[in-house]
């Protein structure tokens, strides 16, 4: 299903909306209740909490300006704002990472100044895990629906507070059986498991962030889906790249280099729609149409333009009675020449006998000009 950018707009503020209440309601639970426990996992936990609310205001703020249309500065939307606000994410987990191991790596120097945790503690890490891993569900069944990456990360930060109070529980039990360290450790633990999504994170969204391709599966599905359109011979340059939940694909495609324009740009507006209708992703597309395979074939760039060569033509036309009737013609650019059409009208032709003098003294004349390769000369 395609969602609107106002409709995807109001899903990622409702979730995130729920996701703010909740993060601030368990942050000051968990920042009190370790400092008053004396648990420095939970209170480690609490700062990921935090950390958790810092970035549900990100996304509302990058989802305010993603959900704008395209204009004039930005003629490819605002999506890049969803990529740019992910790799801020995943900076603040690790970040957030970093300070957390290192005061509990600072605590484990001095074991005999470690306090033992009060019971409570694990009751406020329990209620941690169940909100925690149910916002993350319902968060990612919103990002999956509207496709979005950036939502997609805010529901992993989730899903990464629920386990690193999976670890506090388990730091807070152990020193109730004689394992002191176990709270230090586990806010240690903590930090790794927050710095590993945050990497991840911004390794990602930086990827996009410099274009980089799409998944190569999803590449040779484009390539296939363009070879199976009628009248399409073969491609190449076919280029793609994300930008916040969309994709965007150029592509070189070869067609007969005697079909008329018009024709040639059907076939591309075909390839253009087939694309958007299979792959929801894919909502700009732009074709190259080639009459020849520019890889491989002598270049045209060089040759001259069309007034020069109708300019030469007309001049060697001239100089036969007939001839000089040409009114329409028809130049291809194909392998480093030019090869010409042109249409003579019918009252010109006195008899049959004179079609095939015609055609050798229209031969001659296109000869005459160094850039023409094939030549054909047909009566309308």
């Amino acid at each position: 299903m395609n969602f609107t950018l106002e409709q995807r707009k109001q899903e990622t503020n409702r979730i995130t909306l729920w996701g703010v209440l909740v993060n601030l309601v368990l942050s000051v639970i968990k920042v009190i209740g370790g400092i008053i426990g004396q648990s420095q996992a939970l209170l480690a936990d609490g700062i990921h909490s935090l950390s958790d609310l810092a970035s549900d205001g990100m996304v509302l703020i990058a989802v305010k300006h993603a959900g704008e249309d395209a204009d004039e500065d930005h003629p490819y939307g605002h999506g890049r704002y969803e990529t740019v606000a992910t790799v801020i994410l995943g900076v603040l987990l690790l970040g957030v990472a970093a300070g957390i191991g290192y005061d509990a790596m600072l605590r484990l120097q001095n074991p005999d100044e470690l306090a033992e945790p009060a019971l409570f503690t694990l009751l406020i890490a329990a209620v941690s895990i169940i909100s925690k891993e149910a916002l993350y569900h319902v968060t990612r069944v919103v990002a999956k629906k509207i496709r979005s990456p950036m939502l997609d990360a805010n529901a992993w930060h989730h899903r990464s507070d629920a386990i690193s109070s999976i670890v506090v529980f388990i730091g807070i039990a152990g020193t109730y059986f004689g394992y002191p360290l176990l709270d230090e450790l586990a806010a240690i633990m903590v930090a790794l498991m927050i710095g590993k999504i945050g990497l991840d994170l911004s390794r990602q969204s930086m990827q996009e962030l410099v274009d980089t391709a799409l998944a190569p599966e999803m590449v040779e599905q484009i390539r296939q889906t363009i070879l199976d359109i009628d009248d399409v011979r073969q491609l190449h340059l076919l280029r793609s790249r994300r930008m916040g939940h969309t994709a965007l694909v150029d592509v070189h495609i070869q067609v007969s280099p005697k079909l008329s324009v018009s024709e040639g740009h059907q076939i591309a507006e075909m390839v253009e729609r087939t694309l958007k209708d299979k792959f929801e992703e894919v909502n700009d597309v732009t074709v190259h149409i080639d009459p020849e395979d520019d890889l491989t074939a002598a270049s045209c760039e060089d040759l001259p333009r069309r007034s020069e060569i109708l300019l030469a033509l007309n001049n060697e036309w001239s100089k036969h009675d007939v001839l000089k009737h040409i009114d329409d013609v028809t130049l291809h650019y194909l392998n480093g020449y030019v090869f010409v059409e042109a249409c003579l009208p019918l009252a010109q032709l006195r008899h049959l006998k004179d079609a095939e003098s015609l055609k050798q003294d229209f031969e001659q004349a296109c000869k005459q000009v160094p850039c023409i390769g094939e030549s054909r000369l047909r009566y309308c």
